[in-house]
């Protein structure tokens, strides 16, 4: 099993009990950055194996990982700041969960565009997000 797990964008008191519990119980953390999660963790006295996941390793680990969780492991994901997936690895992993029959969890939890939006004064009964600006 894979589980997405949001992290907190800026202050680390915004992450959910459940992340960190499913933190706690997973055999397998995949880290973008695994010193700037390794922060996290540590704030969270999560102490289990962490191994780095990021945009220039992903096309390499991706089958070993997925074999990995069919053999029974579970992993969870994170990334710097906000949910994996959204301008952040996450898309390979759960594609190959998928093709493989891999329960996929994404876990609620941190996005930057949401508070932005609603900070910004606009209606909110329609949107689009195509992204951030780089």
């Amino acid at each position: 099993m894979l589980y997405i797990v949001p992290t907190p964008i800026g202050n680390l008191a915004d992450f959910t009990f459940r992340a960190v519990e499913v933190l706690k119980s997973v055999d397998l953390i995949l880290a973008e950055d695994t010193r700037t999660s390794g922060v996290l963790l540590a704030h969270y006295q999560v102490q289990k194996p962490i191994s780095p996941y990021h945009q220039h390793n992903e096309h390499k680990i991706v089958t070993h990982l997925a074999e990995q969780m069919i053999a029974g492991k579970t992993i969870a994901l994170l990334t710097d700041a906000g949910t994996p997936g959204i301008s952040d690895p996450a898309f390979l992993l759960v594609r190959e969960c998928v093709k493989h029959n891999i329960k996929v969890e994404c876990l609620p939890g941190a996005t930057a565009f949401v508070p932005a939006l609603v900070n910004s004064g606009l209606p909110m009964n329609s949107f689009c997000f195509e992204g951030f600006f780089h």
